[in-house]
This record gives C-alpha cells, sequence and structure tokens, in this order.
C-alpha cells in the first residue's frame, strides 16, 4: 500500500515540477506580501495575515501549506517593512522559508509606486524514512535528507490606487540546487518564477452597495505553461464577500469571506481539481485565511474597508 502511496506522490510531485514549484493559494489578491515585496506597508497599518491551505484532500501525502506575513509602513509612510513565513509539505518532502521585505513608495499620480527587496532563507528536507516499500532494504530510503539551507533574495515593483493595483515580481532569483536523496546522490533545482498581479475594484450598482473586485494573477517559469488565476468577488455593503475563480488548466473553485469588523476578515474558499493527473483521487482543495489590521495610534482610524 504504501509503495502505491509512494508512485502516487511521485506522480504529485511530477506534476508540480511541470507546473509551479512555489505554492499556490486561491487566496493569492489577500496573500501579496508573499508574492510581491513593494506590498509592504500599503496597508497604513501592521497588518498580520495568516493562511492555511489543504490540497487535494483525500489524495495521500497531498500538499498542506501555511503562511504568515506581517508589514507596517514606517517613517512617513516613504518606507514599508514585512515579514513572510511560509512551510510547505508534500509527502515527505518539507520546505520552510523565512523572508525579510523592504519596500520604497513614492507618490506618482493618484497613487504610489513601490519598489520592493525581498531576502531570505529556505530549509528543505526530506523523510524518506517514512515511507515503507514492498523491498524493506531499499537503500535509497534508508536515510533522510536534513535540512538544507539555500539562502535567496528577490524583488518586486508594486503600483497602487484606492481603485486598482498591478505588480510584477520574482520573489526567488537564485537558482538553487538541493539533495534530494542521499544514497543516490540525486538533486533538485529551485526555479526562478516571474508573476504578475492585478486587480481592481468598482461598483455595481448606484448605491455602492455592491462591488466587484476582478483580480489576476500570473505566472511564468521556464520549462513550464504560464499559468493563470482569475478571480471576481462580489462585496455586499462592504462586509461580504463571494465570487468564482479559475485557475488554467488545474482548478475551478468559490471564495467567499466577511469583514467580522473593520480590523478583522476572515475568509474561505474551495477549489476542485478538473486535471486528468488527479481528478478522480482528490477531495478539493480547502483554504482558510484570517487577517488583522492593528491600527496606529498616532494616526487615528486608517480607511475603511480597504480592498488591497
Amino acid at each position: 500500500m504504501k509503495k502505491l502511496i509512494f508512485s502516487i506522490l511521485v506522480l504529485v510531485g511530477t506534476a508540480q515540477a511541470n507546473a509551479q514549484q512555489d505554492a499556490m493559494f486561491t487566496h493569492y489578491s489577500f496573500n501579496t506580501l508573499a508574492v510581491n515585496s513593494g506590498y509592504a506597508g500599503s496597508r497604513d497599518a501592521l497588518t498580520v495575515t495568516g493562511l492555511h491551505r489543504s490540497q487535494w484532500v483525500s489524495f495521500p501525502g497531498a500538499p498542506t501549506t501555511q503562511t504568515l506575513t506581517m508589514h507596517a509602513p514606517i517613517m512617513n509612510d516613504k518606507i514599508g517593512l514585512g515579514l513572510s513565513i511560509l512551510n510547505d509539505k508534500i509527502g515527505p518532502t518539507n520546505q520552510t522559508a523565512f523572508y525579510g521585505d523592504f519596500a520604497y513608495k513614492i507618490p506618482v499620480g493618484k497613487g504610489k509606486l513601490a519598489f520592493g527587496l525581498k531576502a531570505g532563507v529556505n530549509m528543505v528536507s526530506n523523510d524518506l524514512k517514512t515511507l515503507e516499500t514492498t523491498d524493506d532494504q531499499d537503500p535509497n530510503f534508508e536515510k533522510n535528507v536534513t535540512s538544507q539551507f539555500l539562502p535567496n533574495f528577490g524583488f518586486g515593483v508594486y503600483y497602487s490606487t484606492a481603485k486598482y493595483y498591478v505588480g510584477v515580481s520574482t520573489p526567488r532569483l537564485l537558482e538553487s540546487n538541493y539533495e534530494t536523496n542521499t544514497t543516490s546522490g540525486s538533486v533538485a533545482g529551485e526555479k526562478r518564477h516571474y508573476f504578475f498581479i492585478a486587480g481592481t475594484i468598482f461598483p455595481i450598482t448606484k448605491s455602492g452597495s455592491v462591488k466587484l473586485k476582478p483580480t489576476t494573477f500570473v505566472k511564468v517559469t521556464e520549462g513550464a505553461p504560464l499559468e493563470l488565476d482569475l478571480t471576481g468577488l462580489f462585496y455586499f455593503q462592504d462586509k461580504y464577500w463571494v465570487g468564482p475563480m479559475w485557475r488554467s488548466g488545474d482548478a475551478l473553485g468559490v471564495l467567499a469571506g466577511l469583514n467580522i469588523t473593520d480590523q478583522f476578515s476572515l475568509g474561505y474558499s474551495f477549489d476542485w481539481s478538473y486535471t486528468n493527473t488527479t481528478f478522480k483521487y482528490n477531495g478539493g482543495s480547502h483554504e482558510l485565511m484570517l487577517r488583522y489590521d492593528f491600527i496606529f495610534k498616532d494616526k487615528g482610524r486608517i480607511k475603511s474597508p480597504r480592498y488591497f
């Protein structure tokens, strides 16, 4: 049975290698700092966001991912500082990343243009001894691969106004290699990813009680097809939101959430993979998002609601 599970994990890993290595999130528009360092400090408050994703829930060894981001403006909002933490596990492989974010912002037109820098370290390990095979003495699975430290850095450019945002980034410029098996000496390599994000919001009723926020997330990396995410969220009285999402060649889903207070937001999403590789085995993917804005005392109340 475990041999079958391992085979499935190989299939999943191959599918991800042919697509994107970076962790995916349906709540990408709520997790902008993890994608673009130029976003740091853009909400005029100390913002803390936590996300948990359980992908392909009935799939043995399926990915589970958590991120925690926090960021705030300093020096009259000219500079933003942030911290991004990620934990991503698929089968026996676990990746943990810690990154610091720096953004410098200048007024341009009706918005602000931010130039961001991201720097930190990835830690990758493979717990191969937890896998059972038909051959109990298989040397390829007798030793674990202990944590390997892979420093990296990246940058981002982010422009935003009260009505729309757009950004380009590459969070990890270095294409580091890491060991996947101590016996065979096999290695894998990180691939450089390029991201484009954009979104806007506008009223669809005269009173403004119903608004539409369309967003997109484009991912490009060498050796993999371009991946496109499209989402359309309907906001009702600036308190509740719900809408569909589509990920090219992969999934359909829906997001829903609410602003519990002006500072505290809660979101949930479900998406279902329709690809031939996984749809027969997976039970969909679930995400939970929590975000809290700590208002600075010397600035009074922040603008509410904030859509980006």
